[in-house]
C-alpha cells in the first residue's frame, strides 16, 4: 500500500470570516486528525497573520505547518520567519504556470516567470528544508514550460510539486491521463513528491483525485465542509473502505474523523456569529441532540468559554442526556445545564436578605445581607438599575469586583407567579464561572445566581 500525504486547506481557503481564536481551534482539530500538512492563510497583514501562524505552530505537534511565500524574495523571508517556530514547517511557492494566468496574475511572459521562479525557489530552500512548488493552473500549461520550471524547482532542492486543475472541468480519466503524461515526460518529477489539487467545479474532484493517486500522485489537497476541493471526510472514508482497490492509505485518525470534521464544520459555519461560543448568547446555535457524544458536548461547552474538570464535563453530559431525551439542546439550555451542574461547591456566602429600592425618580439601591462563617455581613450600593445595584452590594461585601461576562433571565413556569431562572457568567483570571438562581422574584434569582458564581470562584481560589 502506498502511503499518501493529506494536506488540508480549510484555513487557507475559508478563514476570512473566522476569528483568531476560531482559526487556532481549527488548526488544533486538524492536528488531532493527523492531517500531514495544514495550509495556513496567506500572509496579508504581516503583524496579525504572522502572529496567527506562530500561535498555531505552538499548538500543532503532529502536522506540518505550511505557509505561502508570496511572489517576492522579501515575502519569502516573512513567511519563513512566521513559520520558524513550528516543529515541522513548509514554505509553499505558489506560481501560475499557464500562459493566461502568468500574464493575468503576474504580467509576465514565460522567460521572466521562469526567472522569478528560480529566485523564489532559491530563497525558499535557503530558509526551509521542506519547500513545495504549487503549480497553479497546471492543466492548461505548455508542457515544455512546465518541464522547465519543474526541473528548476528540483535543481533548487524543492521537495514537492503540486499540479493544479483550477478549472475543475477535466473528467477523472482525463486528469489521470494528464498526471501520467507529466510523469512520463518530466522524469525529474519522480525524484519529488507529486501533489494534486482538483477544484470541484463539476462535482468530480474526489473521483479525479483518486484516479490521480492510482497513477502516481502521492499528495492530495482537501478541506473540511466545503465544495471547493475534495472533502477530507469523504475521501478518507473511500480510502478506508476501498484502500485495497485504490492501493493507497493515509495516516488520518479514522476513529476521530467524524467527530473532528463535525466540530470544524461547526466552527467554520458559525464564522464568529450565531453559534455556541459566539459572543451573542441571545442567538441560538446548531442544536445538540440525544445522538451527540460526550466529546460533542464537551466541545460545545468549551465553545461557550468554560474550562471544566473531567468530572464536571461528565456531570454536564449526564444532565444533557436527560434533557436531550425530551428536546434538542441549544446554547441557552446548555448554559443552564453548566450553571446548575458544573463545579457545585459548598457555599462560602449565603443570602440572608435583600431590600431593593427602585423607581422612576430615584436611583436604584440595594441593601443585601450575606452570611459567611456564621457571621452576617451587610452591603449597600447604588447602581444603574436594581440588578446592577444588587451586584455592586454583593461585591462591596466580598471586597472584590468581578467582570460580568453575561447575564440572562428566563421564565421557568407560566402565569403571574411564574418562577424565573437567572444565569450569571463571571470572568476571573481568564476563566468563566457560571451561577444559576431560581425565584419568583427576578431580582432574587439574579442575586442568587451571582452569589452562586462567586462561591465557585472563592472555592477554587481556596
Amino acid at each position: 500500500m502506498k502511503r499518501i500525504t493529506v494536506t488540508d486547506m480549510t484555513l487557507a481557503k475559508g478563514a476570512k470570516s473566522l476569528s483568531f481564536k476560531e482559526k487556532i481551534e481549527i488548526a488544533r482539530h486538524l492536528d488531532r486528525l493527523n492531517v500531514d500538512v495544514i495550509d495556513m492563510p496567506e500572509i496579508a497583514n504581516v503583524a496579525t497573520d504572522s502572529l496567527l501562524i506562530r500561535t498555531a505552530s505552538a499548538f500543532i505537534k503532529n502536522s506540518t505547518v505550511s505557509v505561502s511565500t508570496g511572489m517576492t524574495v522579501e515575502q519569502v523571508a516573512t513567511a519563513a520567519a512566521a513559520v520558524s517556530s513550528a516543529e515541522k514547517s513548509r514554505l509553499k511557492v505558489n506560481i501560475p504556470v499557464s500562459t493566461i494566468q502568468m500574464e493575468y496574475v503576474c504580467h509576465k511572459k514565460a522567460p521572466k516567470m521562469l526567472e522569478l521562479a528560480k529566485a523564489l525557489f532559491a530563497a525558499a530552500t535557503e530558509k526551509c528544508s521542506d519547500v513545495e512548488f504549487f503549480a497553479a493552473d497546471a492543466t492548461r500549461a505548455d508542457m515544455d514550460f512546465l518541464k522547465n520550471i519543474i526541473e528548476a524547482a528540483n535543481e533548487a532542492g524543492v521537495k514537492t510539486v503540486t499540479l493544479c486543475d483550477d478549472e475543475g472541468i477535466m473528467l477523472p480519466d482525463e486528469f489521470a491521463a494528464f498526471i501520467s503524461k507529466v510523469i512520463a515526460e518530466i522524469p525529474v518529477i519522480k525524484e519529488m513528491d507529486l501533489g494534486i489539487l482538483c477544484k470541484n467545479t463539476n462535482g468530480m474532484a474526489t473521483a479525479s483525485a483518486l484516479m490521480a493517486l492510482k497513477v502516481g500522485a502521492t499528495e492530495i489537497k482537501c478541506c473540511v465542509g466545503d465544495d471547493y476541493l475534495p472533502r477530507i471526510d469523504v475521501l478518507a472514508n473511500i480510502i478506508d473502505q476501498c484502500g485495497d482497490r485504490t492501493g493507497v492509505e493515509t495516516a488520518l485518525n479514522y476513529n476521530e474523523l467524524k467527530r473532528i470534521t463535525k466540530q470544524i464544520k461547526w466552527i467554520s459555519g458559525n464564522g464568529g456569529s450565531n453559534g455556541l461560543g459566539a459572543t451573542d448568547n441571545n442567538s441560538d446555535s446548531t442544536p445538540l441532540d440525544a445522538n451527540d457524544s460526550l466529546d460533542d458536548v464537551t466541545f460545545a461547552v468549551k465553545k461557550l468559554g468554560y474550562d471544566l474538570s473531567e468530572e464536571d464535563y461528565a456531570k454536564v453530559y449526564d444532565e444533557f442526556k436527560r434533557v436531550a431525551a425530551k428536546k434538542s439542546v441549544g446554547s441557552k439550555e446548555l448554559e443552564a445545564i453548566v450553571a446548575s451542574t458544573a463545579l457545585q461547591v459548598a457555599p462560602t456566602y449565603k443570602l440572608i436578605s435583600y431590600v431593593i429600592n427602585n423607581g422612576n425618580i430615584i436611583s436604584a439601591s440595594a441593601q443585601i445581607t450575606l452570611e459567611k462563617d456564621g457571621k452576617e455581613i451587610a452591603g449597600i450600593a447604588i447602581g444603574d438599575g436594581p440588578v446592577d445595584a444588587s451586584f455592586r452590594a454583593v461585591e462591596q461585601i466580598i471586597g472584590h469586583h468581578f467582570e460580568l461576562d453575561d447575564f440572562q433571565i428566563q421564565s421557568v413556569t407560566e402565569g403571574r407567579e411564574a418562577v424565573g431562572s437567572a444565569i450569571v457568567r463571571l470572568r476571573h483570571d481568564g476563566k468563566l464561572y457560571s451561577g444559576n438562581g431560581i425565584s419568583t422574584d427576578i431580582i432574587g434569582s439574579s442575586i442568587r445566581a451571582y452569589i452562586n458564581a462567586v462561591n465557585k470562584i472563592v472555592h477554587e481560589e481556596a
